[in-house]
């Protein structure tokens, strides 16, 4: 996009989030305690994938500025970073019918260096935590692609149930779930042999996946209801060994279709997009605690680090809802956190005291300062974005 076109398009927006910039330093004082003091050779950059334009945006977190847009495959529409290595991988849907590919990116030198090829349409990826593999959902093959990261090449190709979603690798990567949607289903894969270990029908809708850290447990949204089911996860090594299990199907609201999991892992909050509600789920007794009046269709949560706050994407009023976990109530920022017209992603920057809010109608970045919860600035990206991820790292 146009740096030019975008700044007369959105020119009352960046007033908007200048005025915000301006109040909530009235109001809260100079603070650039705020912002880290970063050491030299430190470079820090956050991805958003741009469906209708066919490139990414790259973001300068550091000097909180747009550094370049690069040409990736067709229809963007996931993006994922590898935790031991300086790559970023995007996924190309494609055009319908026609097989998908992931775009590798250098973060060092934000430069695209390499192009797999995949199956129809794929949507979702997860890299395991050695940073050695990513799996791919393709929802138009019914499978998941194994991919070899220190190749950069496809090395097998597992089948899953229909239209795939959503995939991701517990962290001791023995235990690899995709969510099913025209399936209903969700199936669990040994990740080492590349076999299907179990499959769980009755999830309608099944549209994402949550691993606890400890690898125990699986949760799946099933948006086209009104529950969540739960995986307990198998222990083949253990003594005595145990099976894939359903442990639960929990009523939570209308159409789920996202979880955030607090980073200790103790609750995940659930979006209800079409009960404009988050129903709290404890996840050592799999229960369902309170429901919250959260916003008008909500549609992503993301959980601050301190496990404190839960950050609420509102799609249908365009605004941010912010609530205090342990306060059990919604916080009231300086200023309305209104942030465009459709938020659909969202992100933390390293430090986390910034957040960042994709707009995919608006088609830019809303910046929130988290130590005030107020709206910094505005970032152009190209149209349609739809996900984000953000990469630090710290060059010689």
């Amino acid at each position: 996009m146009n740096l030019g076109s975008w700044f007369v398009a959105r020119g009352s927006r960046l007033i908007v989030a200048v005025a915000a910039a301006l109040l909530s330093g009235i109001f809260s004082g100079c603070r650039p305690h705020d912002f880290p003091q970063y050491p030299l050779g430190y470079r820090e950059y956050a991805y958003v994938t741009n469906a209708g334009s066919d490139t990414v945006t790259v973001l300068d977190v550091v000097n909180v500025r747009v550094d370049r847009e690069l040409q990736v495959g067709r229809n963007p529409v996931a993006v994922a970073a590898n935790p031991a290595r300086n790559e970023i991988y995007v996924v190309n849907e494609g055009t319908a019918g026609a097989n998908g590919s992931i775009s590798v990116i250098d973060a060092e030198r934000n430069a695209v260096v390499a192009g797999i090829p995949v199956h129809r349409q794929p949507v979702s990826i997860d890299v395991g935590v050695a940073g050695d593999f990513a799996y791919v959902a393709n929802s138009q093959s019914n499978s998941v692609s194994v991919i070899d990261l220190n190749a950069h090449r496809e090395i097998a190709q597992i089948g899953s149930g229909e239209e795939p979603v959503a995939v991701r690798i517990s962290a001791d990567g023995k235990s690899l779930v995709v969510a099913n949607r025209r399936a209903n289903s969700v199936t669990v894969i040994d990740p080492v042999n590349r076999r299907v270990r179990a499959v769980f029908e009755g999830c309608p809708g099944a549209a994402g996946v949550v691993i606890l850290p400890d690898s125990t447990k699986a949760f799946v949204p099933c948006a086209a209801g009104h529950q969540v089911m739960v995986i307990a996860l198998a222990r083949p090594g253990g003594d005595p060994a145990i099976p894939d299990r359903l442990e639960a199907l929990m009523d939570v609201g209308r159409a789920p279709v996202d979880l955030a999991l607090k980073p200790d892992g103790g609750e995940i909050f659930v979006s209800n997009s079409l009960s404009d509600s988050v129903s709290e789920i404890y996840n050592t007794t799999d229960e369902v605690g309170d429901t919250y009046m959260i916003g008008a269709e909500p549609v992503r949560g993301i959980v601050s680090r301190d496990n404190a706050l839960l950050y609420v994407a509102n799609l249908r009023s365009g605004e941010i809802t912010v609530y205090s976990i342990d306060d059990g109530k919604r916080v009231n920022p300086p200023l309305p956190l209104h942030v465009g017209d459709e938020p659909t992603a969202m992100a933390f920057s390293a430090a986390a005291n910034l957040l960042f809010v994709v707009d995919r109608r608006s088609g830019d970045v809303a910046v929130v300062r988290t130590a005030t919860q107020s709206l910094f600035t505005l970032l152009p990206a190209g149209r349609e974005p739809n996900a984000i991820v953000d990469a630090a790292f710290t060059v010689k």
